[in-house]
């Protein structure tokens, strides 16, 4: 059985911007972001890319038109050759006589409630109905696909699916947080055999999202929403949170069934509506760290409280012992820690695709699992890899290289000579951008388009923030280590591994002077472990690295510069490369540096 999964809207973005004032930086305040596709064959997933690395426009909504035919060329296929089609929306009429009730009820003035209704009635309609998403998929591709082979997943079960899938099919509890779905932000249940059961008493409704609140905080402080969230938790470890915390003493109320909500709840309508109790609780906007930290400690302190209060009503529903975390939420990996480790459950799994990037594939393994000549009675997925997206020929990496002629200089080389010269050159202060094989699905580099350095000197973080990534100062970077040193170099607690940068341990206290570019200022580190099996080449130059240096990390951050997104095509790694201080480029078995540089 073929499923190609699928996410975007070609007039969402437009649709909001006229009828919300959705522009600019807020344009991918709701949904449609992170449009991408992925193709299940036989219960394998054997491609997935997001939309943004093709067509270059960061967190795009845009109908997947380049993601899908990727993936069909990817697996040698045509549209005809695809069972089922699966989208992770379901804007069902049942759905929407909800959400037009949901604005009845509100506390609005008449006039605003109208104009609310108007423009809920044209989203719908326009493009995120089942009639509206068919049409846009034949548009936008050629084809026209039978209806009846059309899934429409809700929202929040993809998002469940794609960790269950990703953790190896075993039953499971689940916890899903993001911004909103079709009307909620929030589920707690159980999968057991494939089949999702949630927990409706604990569902949390999208007036009261910490996703959406934390957003709120995150445009308040100057940042983008829906994007911009991990520099909160960045700037968190710059200060202690205020004792009351304002958000949980005024704001924020505990219920039971793990439920909770807020004494003002959010319009959804209006992204900036809370500025002003913001402000109440902290005073006038200050454009300085000192500000800008206390507010993100508070706001980081409020979600770890919320999620906690969740996971432990899941632990009273569930007899079962392994817990998947899913949703944008799930990204705040410096919550993610103290929520496993304060918890009953034996592991918990986050997976590389948690935001929507990953809920094509949810979607898919949701109608999969769930098709009569689907998944049957399988008990287990295929070993599931990131690195799902396009790879590129010595032919396409020459003629990029030839483009660029003049202005670079480069050596082939093999594989040995590629780790043994790259270690050498690491030993150094030089930042080096890495590119081999398929890229990584999800927002996080895994190794495959990355940049790497030495975290040994104190000021690379400086150097790397500044001259090649364009952002803030007081951003971390994380470390890669290879998943036999972790315990010797983070306190790890219970978990064993973390290949997608999802958890952060403290390092250990005789390691902070060994690594101190990749510890951040509140002695902890975002991790990436890696194996033999996972990165071959990478694990090779870490160990030839440490061999070299008694370093056992590298640090590894995403290959782009602020506001673009990581780098796909031997082409767009040449420019970044040529657009940065970037001192060394490696492309595939080409080792390549800057024209008239030694």
């Amino acid at each position: 059985m073929i499923v190609l999964g699928c996410n975007g809207f070609s007039r969402v973005c437009g649709i909001f911007a006229e009828r919300f004032g959705a522009v600019g930086t807020e344009k991918h305040y709701l949904l449609g972001h992170d449009a991408g596709a992925a193709l299940l064959v036989d219960g394998e997933l054997v491609a997935a890319v997001e939309e943004e690395r093709l067509n270059r426009q960061k967190k795009t909504t845009d109908f997947p038109v380049n993601a899908v035919r990727w993936c069909l060329d990817q697996a040698g296929l045509e549209f005809s050759d695809v069972d089922l089609i699966a989208v992770p929306w379901d804007f069902s009429a049942e759905v929407l006589d909800g959400m037009l009730s949901d604005i009845t009820a509100a506390p609005m003035v008449p006039a605003a409630k109208l104009d609310l209704l108007s423009g809920i009635g044209e989203l719908f309609t326009g493009a995120v109905s089942h009639d509206a998403i068919l049409a846009d998929f034949a548009a936008r591709t050629g084809f026209t696909p039978d209806p009846d082979k059309v899934v429409f997943v809700p929202h929040h079960l993809a998002h469940a699916m794609t960790g269950y899938y990703m953790a190896g099919m075993k039953d499971a509890a689940f916890l899903v947080s993001d911004g909103r779905a079709e009307r909620y932000s929030s589920l707690l249940g159980e999968i057991r055999d494939g089949r999702v059961r949630v927990f409706d008493e604990s569902t949390i409704g999208a007036h009261h999202s910490i996703g959406l609140l934390f957003a709120a905080i995150t445009r308040f402080l100057g940042f983008v929403p829906n994007n911009d969230e991990y520099k909160i938790m960045g700037l968190s470890g710059y200060a202690e949170p205020p004792v009351p915390n304002p958000f949980l003493e005024d704001l924020v109320e505990l219920h039971e069934d793990g439920r909770y909500s807020f004494s003002r709840p959010l319009e959804t309508d209006n992204p900036r509506g809370l500025d002003a109790l913001f402000e109440k609780y902290f005073g006038p906007f200050q454009d300085t760290l000192e500000y800008t930290a206390r507010v993100a400690a508070a706001a980081q302190e409020m979600l770890t409280v919320v999620t906690s209060h969740q996971v432990r009503a899941l632990e009273a529903k569930t007899d079962l012992d392994h817990l998947l975390f899913e949703g944008g939420v799930a990204l705040n990996c410096l919550n993610n820690t103290p929520l496993f480790e304060g918890s009953r459950f034996e592991d918990m799994h986050v997976s590389f695709g948690a935001s929507d990037t990953g809920i094509t594939i949810g979607a898919a393994v949701h109608a999969w699992v769930h098709h009569p000549d689907g998944a049957g009675g399988r008990k287990s997925a295929p070993p599931v890899t990131p690195y799902l997206g396009p790879e590129y020929d010595d032919e396409a990496i020459e003629q990029a290289l030839r483009e660029c002629a003049g202005r670079v200089e480069w050596t082939r080389l093999s594989d040995d000579e590629v780790v043994t010269r790259v270690a050498e050159l690491l030993t150094e202060k030089v930042v080096v951008g890495w590119y081999e094989g398929r890229i990584e699905h999800g927002p996080r580099a895994l190794g495959h388009r990355s940049i790497l350095a030495n975290p040994a000197f104190p000021d690379i973080k400086d150097i790397i923030n500044t001259r090649v990534k364009h952002r803030e100062p007081f951003r971390p970077f994380a470390p890669l280590v290879l998943e036999s040193d972790a315990p010797k170099v983070f306190e790890m607690g219970r978990k064993t591994r973390s290949p997608y940068m999802t958890f952060v341990f403290p390092v250990r206290p005789e390691f902070r002077d060994v690594i101190p570019g990749a510890t951040h200022v509140d002695g902890t580190s975002r991790v990436q472990t890696i194996t033999d099996e996972d990165t071959p080449r990478l694990a090779a130059l870490l160990r030839r690295f440490t061999a070299l240096t008694d370093v056992p990390c590298l640090i590894n951050t995403s290959f782009n510069v602020a506001g673009e997104p990581i780098v796909c095509t031997p082409s767009d790694a040449l420019n970044c490369f040529l657009g940065t201080e970037i001192d060394y480029l490696v492309l595939g078995n080409r080792l390549v540096g800057k024209a008239g540089t030694s």
